[in-house]
């Protein structure tokens, strides 16, 4: 039997068109807003075509010491240039990239996925220091 965490793919964001990229502080103060973008294709462009395109990027957070992870958010993506007219012939495509906000008084493990309708699910972490 399958288990989920060995089709998450990983690697360098930089070097990986797939991969997301966490662009987070790297400590804050308790209680302070954080502000993180996670996008896909920062280091290599990835396709948003029809045939090939990012459908979403969660962000979680896994507190230090705590078993559970908290989901943070989801952003889904819609447009990758489909039309009644066919394939990439809209003019409206969405770019896999969102900019999320949260709080917390303890330091932990930034966690991003994302899904490739092609290539399928890939992750990356950073890590948090809260003072």
């Amino acid at each position: 039997m399958a288990d989920i965490s060995e089709v998450y793919q990983t690697g360098d964001w930089a070097k990986e068109k797939h991969v997301p990229s966490i662009d987070a502080p790297a400590s804050a103060k308790k209680g302070e807003q954080i502000t993180v973008t996670v996008s896909i294709g920062k280091g290599i462009a990835h396709p948003n075509t029809t045939e090939h395109h990012i459908s979403w990027i969660e962000l979680y957070f896994l507190p230090k010491g705590e078993k559970f992870a908290v989901r943070l958010a989801k952003a889904e993506f819609s447009a990758h240039g489909e039309s009644a007219a066919g394939p990439n012939m809209s003019t409206v495509y969405t770019t896999p990239s969102a900019v999320f906000s949260f709080k917390t008084d303890k330091p932990g493990t930034l966690m991003a996925s994302s899904y490739c309708n092609i290539h399928g699910l890939w992750k990356n972490s950073a890590e948090l220091e809260i003072a």
